[in-house]
């Protein structure tokens, strides 16, 4: 499987409507505290959203309304991955993205044969408190190395400026929240990303 190198997260239908159009072709639709019908809307409005522009939708966390929903991807993170039904996931036919921070959990998502991993934090982040230091752009090669075929996302504390980094590290896709959406013009900082990463040239 081929991931396009652009992985944008966002946490609202809202900011795929808007961003999406701009030729993003990889978005993750992670909503958090928000009431389970209210979720349902955004994965429908995304889902619409993605199919009219030929973008990728992936849905974090979600994994039953992702299927009730007829979407084709799910990201999971350690705790939702032990609590999910991965026999109903792959009946489905859903493809699963799966998160790791240290080799513990690196080993527990090969176990379940995901479709991707990724690596985090990267960099410092500013997103959420996180219990890991940084990964550091090494361990993307350390990891690529053992996944192979399987491809790798680096998300943390990713900027336009470091993606080349991530990419001669080994990176199949650099994954990206806060560096838009927390941005004063989030569409001209989406192009650059865009730019950035299908301009660069191919390691693989």
């Amino acid at each position: 499987m081929t991931l396009d190198p652009f992985y944008l997260i966002v946490d609202s239908a809202a900011w795929i409507e808007r961003l999406v159009p701009l030729g993003v072709k990889l978005v993750q639709l992670r909503i958090k505290d928000r009431p389970p019908a209210e979720i349902r809307a955004d994965i429908r409005q995304a889902k619409a959203v993605c199919a009219a522009h030929g973008c990728q939708l992936i849905v974090n966390d979600y994994w039953k309304l992702a299927i009730e929903e007829g979407c084709d991807f799910i990201h999971l993170g350690q705790e939702d991955l032990a609590a999910a039904d991965l026999g109903a996931i792959r009946a489905a036919g859903l493809k699963l993205g799966l998160s790791t921070h240290d080799e513990a959990e690196l080993a527990t998502a090969l176990a379940a044969h995901p479709d991707y991993i990724a690596l985090g934090p990267i960099y410092p982040t500013v997103l959420k408190a996180m219990a890991w230091a940084p990964q550091g752009l090494e361990r993307i090669g350390q990891w690529k190395a053992k996944l192979r075929e399987i491809p790798l996302v680096a998300i943390g504390g990713l900027t336009v400026a470091r993606i080349a980094g991530v990419f001669e590290n080994g990176a199949d896709s650099a994954a990206v929240v806060t560096d838009i959406t927390r941005n004063p013009d989030p569409e001209s900082r989406t192009l650059e990303w865009i730019r950035a990463t299908h301009d660069r040239i191919p390691t693989n």
